[in-house]
Protein backbone atom coordinates (compact mmCIF):
# COMPACT_ATOMS: atom_id res chain seq x y z
CA UNK A 1 0.00 0.00 0.00
CA UNK A 2 1.70 3.60 -1.38
CA UNK A 3 1.66 6.58 0.96
CA UNK A 4 -1.63 8.33 -0.98
CA UNK A 5 -3.19 5.10 -1.00
CA UNK A 6 -2.93 5.11 3.63
CA UNK A 7 -3.91 9.23 3.28
CA UNK A 8 -6.98 8.57 1.00
CA UNK A 9 -7.85 5.61 3.67
CA UNK A 10 -7.26 8.18 6.35
CA UNK A 11 -9.30 10.89 4.92
CA UNK A 12 -12.43 8.23 4.48
CA UNK A 13 -12.35 7.04 7.88
CA UNK A 14 -12.23 10.65 8.98
CA UNK A 15 -15.18 11.13 6.94
CA UNK A 16 -16.86 8.42 8.03
CA UNK A 17 -16.25 9.33 11.68
CA UNK A 18 -17.35 12.68 11.23
CA UNK A 19 -20.68 11.87 9.24
CA UNK A 20 -23.51 13.86 9.68
CA UNK A 21 -26.44 11.79 11.47
CA UNK A 22 -28.67 12.05 8.42
CA UNK A 23 -25.84 9.77 6.59
CA UNK A 24 -25.97 7.50 9.48
CA UNK A 25 -29.95 6.90 9.87
CA UNK A 26 -29.47 6.18 5.76
CA UNK A 27 -26.99 3.74 6.73
CA UNK A 28 -28.83 2.40 9.41
CA UNK A 29 -32.30 2.06 7.38
CA UNK A 30 -29.90 0.23 4.27
CA UNK A 31 -28.99 -2.36 6.46
CA UNK A 32 -31.78 -2.87 8.90
CA UNK A 33 -34.92 -1.91 7.69
CA UNK A 34 -37.08 -3.67 9.66
CA UNK A 35 -34.92 -2.45 12.62
CA UNK A 36 -35.72 1.37 11.21
CA UNK A 37 -38.84 0.84 10.84
CA UNK A 38 -39.90 -0.44 14.03
CA UNK A 39 -37.25 2.08 15.78
CA UNK A 40 -39.53 5.17 13.67
CA UNK A 41 -42.46 3.61 15.10
CA UNK A 42 -40.93 3.53 19.03
CA UNK A 43 -40.42 7.26 18.44
CA UNK A 44 -43.53 7.50 16.73
CA UNK A 45 -44.98 6.32 19.84
CA UNK A 46 -43.04 8.90 22.41
CA UNK A 47 -43.76 11.89 20.15
CA UNK A 48 -47.39 11.25 20.58
CA UNK A 49 -46.96 10.56 24.47
CA UNK A 50 -45.19 13.18 25.33
CA UNK A 51 -47.50 15.76 23.48
CA UNK A 52 -50.64 13.89 24.33
CA UNK A 53 -52.11 17.56 25.68
CA UNK A 54 -51.68 18.68 22.67
CA UNK A 55 -52.56 16.05 20.63
CA UNK A 56 -55.93 14.87 21.63
CA UNK A 57 -58.59 16.70 20.22
CA UNK A 58 -60.79 16.08 23.23
CA UNK A 59 -60.48 15.25 27.32
CA UNK A 60 -59.74 11.43 27.34
CA UNK A 61 -62.28 11.26 30.76
CA UNK A 62 -64.93 13.50 29.94
CA UNK A 63 -68.16 11.65 29.43
CA UNK A 64 -70.99 12.52 26.57
CA UNK A 65 -73.55 10.06 27.42
CA UNK A 66 -75.66 11.88 23.77
CA UNK A 67 -72.39 10.95 21.73
CA UNK A 68 -72.38 7.19 23.06
CA UNK A 69 -71.54 4.87 20.11
CA UNK A 70 -70.85 6.75 17.39
CA UNK A 71 -69.28 5.41 14.69
CA UNK A 72 -65.78 7.08 13.08
CA UNK A 73 -66.21 10.20 11.25
CA UNK A 74 -65.11 13.49 11.11
CA UNK A 75 -65.92 14.55 14.34
CA UNK A 76 -64.42 11.54 16.20
CA UNK A 77 -62.06 10.07 13.84
CA UNK A 78 -61.92 6.70 15.80
CA UNK A 79 -65.67 7.06 17.22
CA UNK A 80 -66.77 6.85 20.31
CA UNK A 81 -67.40 4.23 23.07
CA UNK A 82 -69.90 3.05 25.26
CA UNK A 83 -69.55 6.27 27.62
CA UNK A 84 -69.22 8.89 24.74
CA UNK A 85 -65.68 9.19 25.61
CA UNK A 86 -63.64 9.67 22.07
CA UNK A 87 -61.43 7.10 21.47
CA UNK A 88 -58.53 8.73 19.30
CA UNK A 89 -57.87 10.75 22.24
CA UNK A 90 -58.29 7.54 25.01
CA UNK A 91 -55.34 5.95 22.49
CA UNK A 92 -53.36 8.59 22.74
CA UNK A 93 -53.50 8.96 26.29
CA UNK A 94 -53.04 5.64 26.53
CA UNK A 95 -49.94 5.90 24.79
CA UNK A 96 -48.48 7.36 28.13
CA UNK A 97 -49.65 4.76 30.19
CA UNK A 98 -48.49 2.09 27.74
CA UNK A 99 -45.20 3.16 27.46
CA UNK A 100 -44.46 4.56 31.00
CA UNK A 101 -45.00 1.21 32.90
CA UNK A 102 -43.22 -1.01 29.81
CA UNK A 103 -40.06 1.54 30.11
CA UNK A 104 -40.15 1.38 34.35
CA UNK A 105 -40.95 -2.27 34.34
CA UNK A 106 -38.44 -2.98 31.39
CA UNK A 107 -35.33 -1.23 33.17
CA UNK A 108 -36.19 -1.83 36.51
CA UNK A 109 -36.28 -5.65 36.09
CA UNK A 110 -33.38 -5.80 34.01
CA UNK A 111 -30.89 -3.78 35.99
CA UNK A 112 -31.95 -5.97 39.21
CA UNK A 113 -31.36 -9.03 36.53
CA UNK A 114 -27.99 -7.33 35.72
CA UNK A 115 -26.53 -6.69 39.26
CA UNK A 116 -27.96 -10.49 40.46
CA UNK A 117 -26.48 -12.40 37.33
CA UNK A 118 -23.05 -10.55 37.69
CA UNK A 119 -23.05 -10.69 41.21
CA UNK A 120 -24.01 -14.94 40.78
CA UNK A 121 -21.23 -15.18 38.34
CA UNK A 122 -18.52 -13.39 40.17
CA UNK A 123 -18.53 -14.53 43.70
CA UNK A 124 -19.85 -18.11 42.79
CA UNK A 125 -20.11 -20.94 45.46
CA UNK A 126 -22.75 -21.38 47.47
CA UNK A 127 -24.54 -17.94 46.79
CA UNK A 128 -24.11 -18.53 43.73
CA UNK A 129 -25.81 -22.31 44.20
CA UNK A 130 -28.66 -20.78 46.18
CA UNK A 131 -29.62 -17.84 44.00
CA UNK A 132 -29.75 -19.63 40.86
CA UNK A 133 -32.16 -22.37 42.51
CA UNK A 134 -34.19 -19.20 43.66
CA UNK A 135 -34.50 -17.96 40.01
CA UNK A 136 -35.65 -21.57 38.79
CA UNK A 137 -38.72 -21.29 40.69
CA UNK A 138 -39.52 -17.92 39.80
CA UNK A 139 -38.95 -18.90 35.88
CA UNK A 140 -40.72 -22.05 36.55
CA UNK A 141 -44.32 -19.48 36.04
CA UNK A 142 -44.66 -18.60 32.97
CA UNK A 143 -44.77 -14.29 32.73
CA UNK A 144 -48.67 -13.77 32.73
CA UNK A 145 -49.32 -16.23 35.69
CA UNK A 146 -46.35 -14.62 37.66
CA UNK A 147 -47.60 -11.00 37.15
CA UNK A 148 -51.42 -12.03 38.26
CA UNK A 149 -50.21 -14.30 41.31
CA UNK A 150 -48.55 -10.72 42.43
CA UNK A 151 -51.21 -8.40 41.25
CA UNK A 152 -53.13 -10.31 43.15
CA UNK A 153 -51.49 -10.08 46.54
CA UNK A 154 -50.98 -6.38 45.82
CA UNK A 155 -54.16 -5.50 44.08
CA UNK A 156 -54.44 -3.25 41.26
CA UNK A 157 -53.27 0.37 40.34
CA UNK A 158 -50.37 1.16 38.16
CA UNK A 159 -47.74 1.06 40.53
CA UNK A 160 -48.62 -2.27 41.53
CA UNK A 161 -48.73 -3.76 37.91
CA UNK A 162 -45.28 -2.04 37.59
CA UNK A 163 -43.83 -4.29 40.78
CA UNK A 164 -46.11 -6.94 39.02
CA UNK A 165 -44.66 -7.05 35.71
CA UNK A 166 -41.14 -6.30 36.95
CA UNK A 167 -40.81 -9.32 39.44
CA UNK A 168 -41.12 -11.85 36.56
CA UNK A 169 -38.17 -10.21 34.28
CA UNK A 170 -36.00 -9.62 36.82
CA UNK A 171 -34.80 -13.82 36.72
CA UNK A 172 -34.87 -13.89 32.87
CA UNK A 173 -32.55 -11.34 32.57
CA UNK A 174 -30.28 -12.50 35.49
CA UNK A 175 -29.84 -15.92 34.13
CA UNK A 176 -28.73 -14.48 30.23
CA UNK A 177 -26.41 -11.71 31.98
CA UNK A 178 -24.91 -14.47 34.52
CA UNK A 179 -23.91 -16.44 31.66
CA UNK A 180 -21.58 -13.79 30.41
CA UNK A 181 -20.52 -12.84 33.43
CA UNK A 182 -18.89 -16.36 33.74
CA UNK A 183 -16.59 -15.70 30.70
CA UNK A 184 -15.63 -12.34 31.71
CA UNK A 185 -14.77 -13.60 35.40
CA UNK A 186 -12.00 -15.97 34.12
CA UNK A 187 -10.16 -13.32 32.34
CA UNK A 188 -7.28 -12.39 33.56
CA UNK A 189 -7.88 -8.34 33.98
CA UNK A 190 -10.40 -9.37 37.18
CA UNK A 191 -7.20 -11.16 38.90
CA UNK A 192 -4.83 -8.34 38.36
CA UNK A 193 -8.00 -5.92 39.70
CA UNK A 194 -8.19 -8.44 42.88
CA UNK A 195 -4.27 -8.72 43.04
CA UNK A 196 -4.03 -4.67 43.21
CA UNK A 197 -6.52 -4.85 46.27
CA UNK A 198 -9.59 -3.37 44.49
CA UNK A 199 -13.21 -4.26 46.32
CA UNK A 200 -16.03 -6.49 45.10
CA UNK A 201 -18.38 -3.75 44.67
CA UNK A 202 -15.48 -2.24 42.35
CA UNK A 203 -14.64 -4.97 40.10
CA UNK A 204 -18.23 -5.78 39.89
CA UNK A 205 -19.35 -2.39 38.71
CA UNK A 206 -16.62 -0.96 36.59
CA UNK A 207 -14.57 -4.30 35.00
CA UNK A 208 -17.63 -6.48 34.85
CA UNK A 209 -20.68 -4.48 34.41
CA UNK A 210 -19.36 -2.63 31.42
CA UNK A 211 -18.74 -6.29 29.44
CA UNK A 212 -21.73 -7.76 29.66
CA UNK A 213 -24.06 -4.63 28.48
CA UNK A 214 -24.69 -6.25 25.38
CA UNK A 215 -27.15 -8.70 26.75
CA UNK A 216 -28.62 -6.52 28.80
CA UNK A 217 -29.54 -3.97 26.41
CA UNK A 218 -31.09 -6.63 24.37
CA UNK A 219 -33.34 -8.05 27.12
CA UNK A 220 -34.01 -4.25 27.76
CA UNK A 221 -35.27 -3.43 24.34
CA UNK A 222 -37.27 -7.13 24.67
CA UNK A 223 -38.56 -6.66 27.86
CA UNK A 224 -40.65 -3.02 26.70
CA UNK A 225 -42.78 -4.93 24.33
CA UNK A 226 -43.59 -7.77 26.44
CA UNK A 227 -44.37 -5.00 29.49
CA UNK A 228 -47.01 -3.16 27.75
CA UNK A 229 -48.90 -6.58 26.23
CA UNK A 230 -48.44 -7.58 29.73
CA UNK A 231 -50.14 -4.35 31.44
CA UNK A 232 -52.89 -4.72 28.46
CA UNK A 233 -54.07 -7.97 29.76
CA UNK A 234 -53.76 -7.20 33.33
CA UNK A 235 -56.02 -3.94 32.40
CA UNK A 236 -58.19 -6.42 30.04
CA UNK A 237 -58.73 -8.84 33.11
CA UNK A 238 -59.37 -5.65 35.26
CA UNK A 239 -56.38 -6.58 37.55
CA UNK A 240 -54.09 -3.23 36.22
CA UNK A 241 -55.17 0.36 35.55
CA UNK A 242 -58.98 1.40 36.44
CA UNK A 243 -61.39 3.79 34.76
CA UNK A 244 -60.99 6.32 34.07
CA UNK A 245 -57.41 6.42 33.39
CA UNK A 246 -56.80 5.73 29.84
CA UNK A 247 -55.27 2.59 29.21
CA UNK A 248 -55.12 0.51 25.71
CA UNK A 249 -56.20 -2.44 27.66
CA UNK A 250 -59.05 -1.09 29.91
CA UNK A 251 -60.55 0.41 26.31
CA UNK A 252 -60.16 -3.58 25.09
CA UNK A 253 -62.19 -4.53 28.27
CA UNK A 254 -64.65 -1.95 27.63
CA UNK A 255 -65.23 -3.09 23.44
CA UNK A 256 -65.45 -7.07 24.38
CA UNK A 257 -68.22 -9.03 23.39
CA UNK A 258 -70.85 -6.89 24.46
CA UNK A 259 -70.05 -4.44 21.67
CA UNK A 260 -68.51 -6.52 19.32
CA UNK A 261 -71.16 -6.36 16.49
CA UNK A 262 -73.09 -3.11 17.28
CA UNK A 263 -69.65 -0.39 17.83
CA UNK A 264 -66.50 -2.78 17.16
CA UNK A 265 -64.45 -0.15 16.73
CA UNK A 266 -64.54 0.23 20.61
CA UNK A 267 -61.65 -3.15 20.21
CA UNK A 268 -60.50 -2.87 16.92
CA UNK A 269 -58.32 0.61 17.40
CA UNK A 270 -56.74 -1.07 20.79
CA UNK A 271 -56.05 -3.76 19.53
CA UNK A 272 -54.42 -2.90 16.53
CA UNK A 273 -52.27 0.23 18.71
CA UNK A 274 -51.27 -2.93 20.64
CA UNK A 275 -50.24 -5.02 18.26
CA UNK A 276 -48.19 -1.89 16.46
CA UNK A 277 -46.26 -1.07 20.04
CA UNK A 278 -45.16 -4.54 20.54
CA UNK A 279 -44.21 -5.54 17.04
CA UNK A 280 -42.38 -1.70 16.64
CA UNK A 281 -40.11 -2.62 19.74
CA UNK A 282 -39.40 -6.51 18.84
CA UNK A 283 -38.22 -5.18 15.60
CA UNK A 284 -36.24 -2.84 17.27
CA UNK A 285 -34.58 -5.29 19.63
CA UNK A 286 -33.62 -7.82 16.89
CA UNK A 287 -32.09 -5.14 15.23
CA UNK A 288 -30.41 -4.46 18.41
CA UNK A 289 -29.64 -7.81 19.06
CA UNK A 290 -27.88 -8.26 15.27
CA UNK A 291 -25.92 -4.87 16.46
CA UNK A 292 -24.74 -5.74 19.85
CA UNK A 293 -23.75 -9.43 19.10
CA UNK A 294 -20.38 -10.23 17.64
CA UNK A 295 -21.35 -13.65 15.60
CA UNK A 296 -24.43 -11.78 13.86
CA UNK A 297 -22.33 -8.24 13.45
CA UNK A 298 -19.75 -10.25 11.54
CA UNK A 299 -22.40 -11.89 8.95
Amino acid sequence: MTVSQIEVGAEVEDLVQRAPWPVLLMDMIRRKPLGAAGAFIVVFFILIAAFANVIAPYDPTANAFDRMHMAPGAEHWFGTDQFGRDLMSRLIYGARTALFVGFVAAFVGSTLGLVLGVASAYFGGLFDLVLQRIMDVFMAFPLIIMALAVVAILGSGIQNVIIAITIPFIPHCARVVRSSALSVREIPYIDAARACGFGHSRIILRHMVPNVMAPYLIMLTAFVGQAILLEASLSYLGLGVQEPTPAWGLMLQGGAEEYAESAPWIAIFPGLAITLAVFAFNLFGDAVRDALDPKLRSQ
